[in-house]
C-alpha cells in the first residue's frame, strides 16, 4: 500500500470521529504474531496525527507483534484511550506479560496521559498484572479515569499488586500536584477473594474519587465486603455499586448498609445473588429510609430473603422518584408472598417498577429448622440456670461485664423485679450511660432482660417502662441503619425470624416482652417506620407468639396505629 493511500485512510478515519482521533481494529480476529503481520497497522499508527484512541480488542497479539506496535506508539503523546480487551486469545500465559510490558513502556516513553485503559477478557493472571504494574505507577496513568480489568483471572496476588500500583500512582500524582482521580473501576470475575478485595479497598479509600465500582463474581465473603464498605464511605460521588454474586451474609450486609447511607449520589445498587438474607435486607431498608435520594435500580435478587423482609424493603423505596426497578426475584416468598409484595408495590403506585418474581424459590422448608430449634430449646433449658432467665448465652456477662456497674451487672446476670426496683431512680442513668446502643444485639438483650421481670403491679410496671423507654429512646437516636439492626435483632430474639448466626437463639417469649414493646411503640421516640418493620413480622408470623396472644394482639393494635397515623 502506497504511503499516499495510507495517509488518505488515516485522514478518513480521523474525520469519522468528531472531536476524537481514533484508529480501530476492533473485532477483526487478526492473528498478529510478528512484526510483518502488523506492518500495515504500524504504518497507519505512525501516520495518524493526533491519535487519541486505539482499539485493538478482538484480535490476538504475540510478543514480537506487540513490540512492533509499541515502537509505533512512542511518539503518540496525545494518546488517551487504550481499548485492548480480548487481545491474547490462544496465547501462552508466558507471552502476555512481556507483550504488556512493551506496550506499557511505549506509553511511558511517549509522555501520553491516559484516561481510559481497558484490558478486560485477557486471562493474564497475577503475572499479567505485573506486566502493567510499571505503567499504572507512572505519570502516564496520573490522569486515568477508567480502568477496566474484567475477567482477567488476577487472583488474590494480582489484586494485591494492582492495589499497590494504584496506591503508588495516587501518591506520586499527588506529589506532582495532580492527584489521580479514577472514576470507574471494573474487575469482575477475577477470584480476588477477601485478601484481594481488602487490598483494593485500601486503595479505594485513598482515592476517594470513584463513581463506579464493578466487582461481581470474585468469591468475596463478609471480611472483604466489610473492607469495601469502609472504603466506599470515602467515595461520596459513587453512583454505581455492582458486587453481584459475592457472599455478604448478615455481617457483610449490615456493614454495607451502614456505608451506603452516606452515598447520596448512588443510582444503581446490584447486590443480587449475594446471600444478603432477611436480616441484611432489613438493614439495607434502613439505609434506603435514611438516604439514597437518586436511586434508580436496586437488585436484591436470589438473596434468601423472606416475604416480610422484602415488604420492608418495598416500603422503604417509597418516595424514590427516580426509581426504575426493584429486583427481588429468586427469593423465598411463596405464591402468597409474591402476591402480597405486588399488592404493597401497587399501594405505593410503584407496581410497574417491581421486577419479575418468576424464579421465586418458594417459602423455606421449616421441618429441619424446627428439629434444630427443638434441640436448641433443650440445650437452653439445661443452660437456663447458668445463663439467665431467658435461657440464652449471656454475652453481656462474658464479654462486657467490666463496662457495667456492679448493681446493673447483678440484675443482668439474674434479672428480677426486686433487683430492678432496688436500683431506684439511678437505674435510668445507669442504662443510658452504660449500655452500648451501637451494638444492636446488646440493646435487644438488655431490653428482653428488663421486660422479662414484668408483673401487673404499678411499681414494677413503672420501673420496667421507664427503663425500657430510656433504653430505646437512646437506641433510636442513632442512625436508621443501627435502629433497623436493633429491630432485626429483636425480631430474631422473639423467634419471628430465623438468624443465620447459630449462636443467636430465640428467647422463651413472655407477655412482659410484648407489653414493654407495646408501651414503647406508643411513644413519640419510637419511629413509625420501625413500627412498620415490626408490624410486618408480627402480623405474618404471629403464631410464634400464640402463648402470649393478648399481649401480642395489643402490640399489633398499637403498631397498626403508629404506621397509619
Amino acid at each position: 500500500m502506497a504511503s499516499g493511500d495510507i495517509a488518505q485512510i488515516t485522514e478518513a478515519l480521523a474525520k469519522t470521529h468528531v472531536g476524537e482521533v481514533e484508529l480501530s481494529y476492533k473485532g477483526r480476529g487478526l492473528k498478529l504474531d510478528n512484526a510483518e503481520s502488523v506492518k500495515e497497522m504500524v504504518q497507519e499508527i505512525e501516520q495518524c496525527r493526533g491519535l487519541q484512541s486505539l482499539r485493538l480488542e478482538g484480535n490476538t497479539l504475540g510478543v514480537e507483534a506487540a513490540q512492533a506496535i509499541a515502537k509505533s506508539l512512542e511518539e503518540k503523546r496525545e494518546l488517551e484511550q487504550c481499548h485492548w480487551s480480548d487481545l491474547f486469545t490462544g496465547r501462552l500465559r508466558s507471552e502476555i506479560p512481556p507483550a504488556l510490558k512493551s506496550l506499557g513502556c511505549s506509553l511511558m516513553t511517549s509522555g501520553a496521559r491516559l484516561t481510559h485503559l481497558d484490558l478486560s477478557d485477557n486471562a493474564f493472571g497475577p503475572d499479567g498484572v505485573k506486566g502493567i504494574e510499571s505503567l499504572l505507577k507512572s505519570s502516564a496513568c496520573y490522569t486515568l479515569c477508567e480502568l477496566r480489568l474484567n475477567n482477567c483471572g488476577m487472583g488474590i496476588g494480582g489484586g494485591m499488586v494492582l492495589a499497590s500500583a494504584l496506591t503508588e500512582c495516587y501518591k506520586q500524582s499527588s506529589a506532582a500536584g495532580s492527584p489521580l482521580r479514577l472514576k470507574v473501576f471494573i474487575a469482575g470475575r477475577n477470584r480476588l477473594e477477601n485478601d484481594g478485595a481488602t487490598a483494593l479497598a485500601k486503595a479505594f479509600k485513598l482515592l476517594g474519587s470513584l463513581e463506579e465500582i464493578h466487582m461481581p463474581q470474585n468469591g468475596i465473603n463478609h471480611p472483604g465486603i466489610t473492607a469495601l464498605a469502609t472504603a466506599i464511605k470515602h467515595n461520596p460521588n459513587l453512583q454505581v455499586l455492582n458486587l453481584n454474586d459475592n457472599t455478604f451474609t448478615k455481617r457483610g450486609s449490615i456493614a454495607m448498609a451502614e456505608a451506603i447511607r452516606y452515598l447520596q449520589c448512588l443510582k444503581l445498587i446490584n447486590f443480587g445473588d449475594c446471600l444478603v438474607r432477611s436480616e441484611g435486607a432489613i438493614a439495607i431498608a434502613g439505609a434506603l429510609r435514611e438516604g439514597l435520594p437518586f436511586l434508580r435500580e436496586l437488585n436484591l435478587s436470589f438473596g434468601e430473603i423472606c416475604e416480610a423482609a422484602a415488604v420492608v424493603v418495598a416500603k422503604a423505596v417509597r418516595g424514590k422518584a427516580d426509581l426504575e426497578k426493584l429486583d427481588l426475584n429468586g427469593n423465598c416468598f411463596g405464591e402468597e408472598g409474591c402476591e402480597a409484595l405486588r399488592e404493597v408495590m401497587e399501594s405505593l403506585n410503584m407496581e410497574d417498577l417491581l421486577g419479575s418474581l418468576s424464579d421465586d424459590e418458594g417459602e423455606p422448608e421449616h421441618d429441619d429448622e424446627e428439629e434444630e430449634e427443638d434441640d436448641e430449646e433443650k440445650e437452653d433449658e439445661e443452660d437456663t440456670e447458668e445463663n439467665g432467665v431467658n435461657g440464652t448465652k449471656d454475652v453481656i456477662e462474658e464479654k462486657e461485664e467490666p463496662h457495667y456497674s456492679s448493681e446493673l451487672t447483678s440484675f443482668l446476670i439474674s434479672p428480677s423485679a426486686e433487683k430492678l426496683i432496688s436500683l431506684g431512680v439511678k437505674r435510668i442513668q445507669l442504662i443510658e450511660q452504660q449500655v452500648d446502643v451501637s451494638d444492636a444485639s446488646k440493646v435487644s438483650e438488655v431490653f428482653l432482660k428488663i421486660s422479662s421481670v414484668y408483673k401487673d403491679e404499678p411499681e414494677v410496671k413503672q420501673a420496667i417502662f421507664e427503663s425500657t423507654d430510656a433504653l430505646l429512646r437512646k437506641a433510636f437516636s442513632n442512625s436508621h441503619s443501627q435502629s433497623y439492626s436493633f429491630i432485626s435483632s429483636l425480631i430474631v430474639n422473639l423467634g419471628l425470624l430465623k438468624s443465620e448466626d447459630k449462636k443467636i437463639k430465640k428467647v422463651a417469649v413472655l407477655p412482659g416482652h410484648l407489653l414493654a414493646l407495646e408501651h414503647a411503640a406508643a411513644q413519640e421516640f419510637f419511629p413509625a417506620d420501625q413500627a412498620g418493620v415490626l408490624e410486618e413480622f408480627v402480623s405474618r408470623n404471629g403464631k410464634v407468639l400464640e402463648s402470649c396472644c393478648n399481649a401480642r394482639d395489643a402490640l399489633k393494635t398499637t403498631l397498626a396505629k403508629r404506621t397509619t397515623a
